[in-house]
């Protein structure tokens, strides 16, 4: 009797528990959900903030790189060195009464192994009807397309600000920049022989840029004024299509060494870049320097003026491959021979995915 009755109010407790447990659950009103918005008014890649009416568009890319050359990797006194870098840039836009507002971030990380590796901030800055301010960097970071020129400065990232007019095909503007990490002019000391920096790092310059272009033509002027080091420099370039590639020239003179320009007095530098294929470019490249001191690296002393200085020639070979879409491969090879000095030939591999 006992145990029939059990199983009577066992067999009822079942029957009576989806009541008591649907009694007890109380369904959750759905929480509205803002999903991101394209937008398309500044281009492909962006999309709106949700929440807000600001646009940001995300990108950068990965590279993995072999250099070869004499001592390229460094303390170990190797003649080749592989290197990685991984780079993002975030780009913030939103209308304004005076025009679109843009903030730029670009951070990068290189790693030439799993230990020696820096992370820097490689851009920083606020651009708004025409002025920018910031770290980023200047016009004389451009160059033709190959890698064989060598017409810019030591240091091309600074903490700037400028103004520029653009138009569709053309744009003039003028910088102001502070040079702490450029180069210093200096004097012989006359006991030991080694160059004494006449100035430390508190340098400033001024720069401006004009370019544009016409039809298959486009060119640039660029200049600097480096106060510190009392000298400037001055640079014309401009590319063509001509053929079946694109033919690019350029000079360069510098009144002194300086921030701006401090390898050579003057230099002329041509190529041609041929387009094979859809994917295959190649592109030789030829320079020469008049009164050539050779490159040096941020916070160098060098001599305050090119006199006395030997002649010195540059060619190579550039070679780019698209394997498919954002995926590329490039090889470039460079020898340079200076009057007073060693010839070398440097060159390097690199695969780079962009996104």
């Amino acid at each position: 009797m006992n145990i029939r009755m059990m199983l009577l109010g066992s067999a009822a407790a079942l029957i009576a528990a989806p009541a008591f447990a649907a009694d007890a659950i109380v369904a959750a009103e759905p929480e509205p959900v803002e999903y991101v918005r394209v937008c398309d008014a500044y281009g492909t890649g962006y999309f709106y903030i949700p929440g807000t009416e600001t646009c940001l568009k995300i990108e950068g890319y990965i590279r993995f790189q072999v250099n070869v050359g004499e001592n390229v990797g460094g303390d170990n006194d190797s003649d080749w060195d592989a290197v990685t870098r991984g780079q993002v840039q975030f780009t913030a836009k939103s209308d304004t009464e005076y025009g679109p507002l843009t903030g730029v971030i670009v951070l990068q990380a290189n790693a030439d192994n799993a230990t020696n590796q820096e992370t820097i901030l490689d851009s920083a800055y606020l651009d708004i009807a025409g002025f920018r301010a910031g770290l980023f960097y200047s016009w004389w970071d451009d160059g033709l397309s190959g890698e064989t020129d060598d017409i810019g400065s030591v240091v091309t990232l600074h903490n700037s600000i400028r103004y520029q007019y653009e138009t569709g095909t053309f744009y003039a503007g003028i910088s102001v920049d502070e040079l702490e990490d450029g180069i210093y002019q200096g004097d012989v000391d006359p006991v030991t022989g080694d160059l004494v920096a006449n100035d430390g790092p508190n340098n400033v310059g001024v720069a401006f840029g004009i370019g544009g272009t016409a039809g298959a033509f486009s060119y640039q002027i660029t200049g600097g004024w480096d106060f510190d080091n009392e000298d400037g420099a001055i640079r014309a370039m401009g590319t063509a299509e001509l053929g079946p590639g694109t033919l690019g020239l350029a000079v360069v003179y510098s009144s002194g060494p300086n921030s701006y320009y401090s390898t050579a007095e003057w230099a002329v530098a041509a190529e041609y870049a041929i387009k094979a294929t859809d994917k295959l470019k190649i592109t030789p490249g030829v320079q020469y320097y008049g009164n050539y001191i050779g490159g040096a690296d941020p916070f160098d002393t060098v001599p305050d003026s090119f006199d006395g200085t030997g002649d010195a020639w540059k060619a190579g070979l550039t070679v780019d491959y698209q394997i498919v879409d954002n995926f590329y491969a490039k090889a470039s090879v460079q020898y340079l021979d200076p009057e007073d000095g060693d010839d070398s030939t440097t060159g390097y591999f690199r695969l780079q995915r962009s996104f």
